[in-house]
């Protein structure tokens, strides 16, 4: 069967890509070995976010007396929240089946196999290519001598389907997955120690951000050790010893449960693009600025190419890819841009730089702060912890970074985003009429502090 374009890998990248294919009019297939939706919708970036809802519900239902409340005999059944969020996937997945057929594309079932840069086999089908996109993901990162057994020590992967809370677990890694499973256990009542060998959670954060965030997580009850390395994991009668190196000396942990959340692997092995002569970058699918890599044709898009693992970033890529193909004008994408979410509680919500990185690459900013302690909304909502925080070119006034920690901030990004692509101001962002009371005043707020403008700090 011959395309236009064949897109290896369904997540959100591919079939984003396939589905732009298709409404700019060319002939698409798009292969998939196992679940239309990939790792983002099946098993990361849409059942975690049913699950924290879920602890976010528990969590106010706990707090209730703050509102005059009285709540008696509270149930958390975890099993229920899985189930619940298995059926949030399994809608989003039937209406990516929906759209792939809205738009002709045909979905292939089973392993591609690159045998030339414009043909792909699956089975006994021979697909060819005018162009070929790689969108094939990645995997949970492993760490060497620490068996993943799927019951004790887990991945993302075995951890968003289990049905059982721990009741204490050590959570190797301190990123955004490491975070956010973290708030869900101890929404539940489990002990969690996040174990994170750099200097601190979310290291790639603005300081200011993780400074505030690890003081509320172990308000949560979470124990947090940064610069901490684990050494080993044991599995002896369904519990796990964890031995850490510290900056205060070795500590031994015991836990029913380890998440190990270290970052990702590239799903490149077996996929036959050494026939068709792409080139690989420690693992990653090597690609220009137009995500081409180097064979006639080839593209790959999303978390295989190493740029910058996030379900939005693959979407952005799928969109360009396509229009590529398609013979439209695009423009490169621009990362500094791309907003970044994390979904704990309190939430965390960046795009730009980070202030370090402003002074990093030589640029004199003013910075500007406001906390959700004196907006009014955030106090309504018995929310009062968080700020906003904008990082402005001192000499232009535009806007470089912005950095969120608070009450739904990854909600707040918008109008920031809009901002960053127009070359907006801080003062242009403050002369934006918000509706009062909302959080977004803060952002407001946050822009004009950059010039002492103000009006409610």
């Amino acid at each position: 069967m011959a395309y236009d374009v064949v897109v290896i890998g369904a997540g959100p990248g591919g079939y984003v890509a396939a589905i732009r294919a298709g409404q700019l009019g060319l002939r698409a297939a798009i292969v998939e070995r196992d679940a239309l939706g990939g790792v983002c919708l099946n098993w990361g970036c849409i059942p975690s976010k049913a699950l924290i809802r879920n602890a976010e519900v528990l969590s106010l239902v706990k707090s209730a007396g703050d509102f005059g409340i009285t709540v008696e005999g509270v149930a958390a059944d975890y099993a229920a929240g899985v189930a619940r969020s298995r059926g949030v996937v399994d809608k989003l997945t039937k209406g990516v089946d929906a759209l792939l057929k809205k738009t002709k594309v045909d979905v292939v079932r089973g392993e591609a196999v690159i045998t030339d840069a414009h043909t792909v086999t699956v089975g006994e089908q021979r697909l060819e290519a005018k162009h070929l996109i790689v969108a094939t993901g990645a995997r949970p990162k492993a760490i060497p001598g620490i068996a993943i057994d799927g019951s004790v020590v887990v991945t993302y992967r075995e951890a968003i389907v289990q049905t059982e809370a721990p009741r204490n677990v050590v959570i190797i890694g301190g990123g955004a997955i490491g975070v956010e499973f973290g708030f869900v256990y101890a929404a539940y009542g489990a002990k969690v120690t996040i174990v994170e060998s750099r200097a601190s959670i979310l290291p790639d954060e603005d300081l200011d951000v993780t400074r505030f965030l690890t003081r509320y997580l172990l308000r949560q009850g979470i124990e947090v050790l940064a610069g901490a390395v684990c050494n080993s994991v044991d599995v002896n009668g369904g519990k796990a010893t964890v031995r850490v190196t510290t900056s205060d000396g070795k500590q031994t942990l015991t836990a029913d449960r380890v998440l190990v959340a270290v970052g990702i692997s590239p799903n490149t092995e077996g996929l036959g693009l050494e026939n068709a002569g792409i080139e690989l970058h420690h693992g990653f699918v090597k690609v220009d600025a137009e995500l081409r890599a180097n064979a006639d044709g080839a593209y790959a898009i999303g978390d295989v190419t190493g740029i910058m693992a996030l379900a939005h970033v693959a979407q952005a890529q799928g969109v360009s890819v396509a229009e590529h193909i398609a013979g439209q004008t695009v423009y490169p994408l621009d990362y500094d841009n791309v907003p970044r979410a994390v979904y704990c509680e309190p939430q965390v919500a960046s795009l730009g730089l980070t202030e370090a990185a402003a002074a990093e690459r030589g640029i004199a900013v003013k910075v500007g702060r406001f906390p959700f302690s004196a907006n009014g909304k955030a106090l309504a909502l018995n929310e009062p912890d968080g700020f906003a925080k904008v990082i402005v070119d001192a000499d232009t006034g535009e806007i470089v970074g912005a950095h969120l920690l608070g009450k739904d901030v990854t909600e707040l990004l918008g109008e920031l985003s809009l901002a960053r692509m127009m070359e907006g101001t801080n003062l242009e962002v403050g002369a934006v009429v918000n509706a009062h009371p909302t959080l977004s005043e803060i952002v407001k707020e946050a822009a004009l502090a950059a010039d002492e403008r103000a009006i409610h700090i």
